[in-house]
């Protein structure tokens, strides 16, 4: 049998592209394409290509259907958003996102927002640098994880690991999804599925941790963000539009909502000019909720076992669906 053709589409530092390539299982062979290459050499490329990994460059229509063997196109991160779904369907390509290898990662960051926000730890941390010993304390403006309601959005392979981070924290738990868990995974996870709207108003922490797909586009509404709580807080680690920036703006301007830890906008990258930047009650980071060392060879393992899997006659892992958040 010859060898499968893989074109990795990157523009990752080569340290971690080492990484990815010490993967490479046998007869499989590898070629890497910066994403600052012509899409003529891109093109040239792909032409004779099984498979196509793509990661922190964007794939073009025109590359895409320039690799008629290709059979999948694999993702390295979770969302593929940026994907050309209904051309990869026509083109009878399937796409595939990591398969959660970046999900104890992309949980880690999510509790940290919380907790940041939570016990003002950037306010805190510059006061201190400052000589401003203990100033924007007051003991009235933090809180405790324990005894919180966490509402995920969203029960994939984030969702269930910040539901179980948090309950370390002795916090309660649950969750919306159109696909509900098994009642046995939810007795394991000690959650409960609650309606979209109930998730609002009854949580203190909405956490999103779902795919951006012109469905859930500003799921986290005006009208959502309404429903909650003063006291409550909004974390988003998956994709900026989930969010409606404006409302959500307007929420913690007015007091709506206590805060919120955003790890993606709705533009990226974020204008400096952006209002979130300059409120006290919001921390932000710059869409690296996923981004550890420790991801690369997990993320490169799931890939070309997928891709192999596939080669041998397997179906593919970790395909992209459709998600309708209101059913």
């Amino acid at each position: 049998m010859p060898n499968a053709k893989v074109v990795f589409l990157t523009g990752l530092p080569q340290r971690t592209v080492d990484v990815i390539l010490s993967h490479n299982p046998d007869g499989f062979e590898t070629q890497v394409v910066r994403r600052d290459a012509s899409v003529d050499e891109q093109k040239q490329a792909v032409a004779d290509a099984d498979f196509i990994i793509v990661y922190g460059a964007e794939l073009a229509d025109d590359v895409l259907r320039a690799g008629p063997k290709v059979r999948v196109v694999q993702t390295l991160a979770a969302g593929y958003d940026r994907m050309n779904h209904g051309l990869m369907a026509d083109l009878d390509v399937a796409c595939c996102n990591n398969g959660g290898a970046n999900s104890w990662a992309v949980a880690d960051h999510t509790v940290l927002l919380m907790l940041a926000v939570y016990r003002k730890l950037i306010a805190v941390d510059l006061s201190t640098r400052e000589g401003r010993w203990n100033e924007p304390i007051t003991g009235a403006n933090t809180f405790e994880m324990a005894e919180k309601m966490v509402g995920v959005l969203g029960i994939g392979n984030i969702g269930r690991q910040v539901a179980k981070r948090v309950q370390g924290f002795d916090s309660k738990t649950q969750y919306y999804d159109l696909y509900p868990l098994p009642e046995e995974t939810e007795r394991e996870l000690n959650l409960s599925r609650v309606e979209l709207d109930e998730l609002f108003a009854t949580s203190d922490v909405v956490t999103c941790h779902i795919p951006l797909t012109p469905q859930t586009r500003h799921v986290v509404s005006r009208e959502r963000i309404a429903m909650m709580k003063p006291t409550s807080i909004v974390v988003n680690t998956s994709r900026g539009p989930v969010v409606d920036e404006a409302a959500l703006i307007d929420a913690l301007r007015e007091g709506q909502i206590a805060g919120a830890g955003l790890d993606v906008f709705e533009q990226e990258p974020v204008d400096p000019n952006n209002p979130l930047l300059k409120m006290e009650n919001v921390i932000a980071t710059p869409h690296t909720a996923g981004t550890t060392w420790n991801t690369w060879p997990r993320r490169a393992g799931f890939a070309y076992r997928n891709l192999k899997g596939v080669w041998e006659g397997e179906p593919p892992m970790g395909v992209a669906r459709d998600f309708d958040i209101q059913g």
